[in-house]
């Protein structure tokens, strides 16, 4: 298979977009993941992302193992600490949190992670983690102890992003966090376009076909969706429509 930095590097130049579902293990069953992934196949959904703050039983594999059982979508682990690797999977984000100042999450937790992932076999992806103020203290600013980006301060976020692929950081992810009030502004999505050059990934209360649309036509390359589908699956089907059908309509 093609590295998944390679699709994302890809879709990218051929302005094609992308939407990820979530999955957090402390969220569902062997059931309830069943069923996501056969309506994410009917819908041509672009990856899995598996993961999150805190997991607290050992689901991250079994869920891995079954979407990788059932499924050819790519499965891609959005870890919550150094716990989080399974070698099942296809990739994983090695996300530095560049939004916040607790070294713990710049550099510590990847230090520990460093010589499992060596072995693992996992594609790993330098990923520039940004967590943006969208209304309420989510779980990931709880557990790294750092304060969000200003909901507001698109600039802030533009610098930050900017001085991540400085650093050498391969994709860009801009989160709500999960269970947030609201989206990320298509303001801030589009300051950090215009000032870097490397794959973009936005999620956090995207809740509607029409938000995920405003994202992506903002500069979004990949959009991610966990908490909206666990409500209503229906917006899994209804923005992987939209999703196609702005990649039909590129130009």
């Amino acid at each position: 298979m093609t590295g998944i930095y390679n699709q994302l590097l890809e879709k990218r130049k051929q302005k094609r977009k992308s939407f990820a579902v979530l999955i957090d293990p402390d969220k569902t069953d062997r059931e309830g993941c069943l069923k996501t992934i056969n309506i994410a196949v009917e819908s041509k959904v672009d990856f899995f992302f598996v993961g999150g703050s805190l997991i607290t039983n050992a689901g991250l594999g079994i869920v891995i193992e079954t979407i990788k059982q059932n499924c050819k979508i790519p499965v891609v682990i959005f870890p919550g600490s150094n716990h989080h690797i399974h070698p099942a999977a296809d990739a994983i984000l090695f996300l530095s949190l560049i939004s916040g100042r607790n070294p713990e999450y710049l550099i510590g937790q990847h230090v520990v992670a460093a010589p499992v992932l060596k072995r693992s076999g996992l594609e790993v992806i330098p990923t520039g983690y940004m967590l943006v103020d969208c209304g309420k203290q989510t779980t990931v600013s709880y557990i790294s102890n750092t304060t969000p980006l200003p909901y507001d301060k698109k600039d802030v976020a533009a610098c930050t992003a900017m001085a991540g692929e400085m650093l050498g950081l391969r994709l860009l992810y801009l989160d709500g966090g999960s269970g947030a009030q609201k989206p990320i502004s298509p303001e801030m999505v589009e300051a950090v376009r215009k000032t870097t050059n490397i794959p973009l990934i936005v999620g956090g209360g995207i809740n509607t076909p029409e938000k995920a649309a405003e994202l992506l036509a903002a500069g979004a390359d990949v959009i991610v969706i966990g908490n909206g589908i666990e409500k209503d699956i229906n917006l899994l089907i209804n923005v992987s429509e939209k999703v196609n059908a702005m990649n039909l309509n590129i130009h």
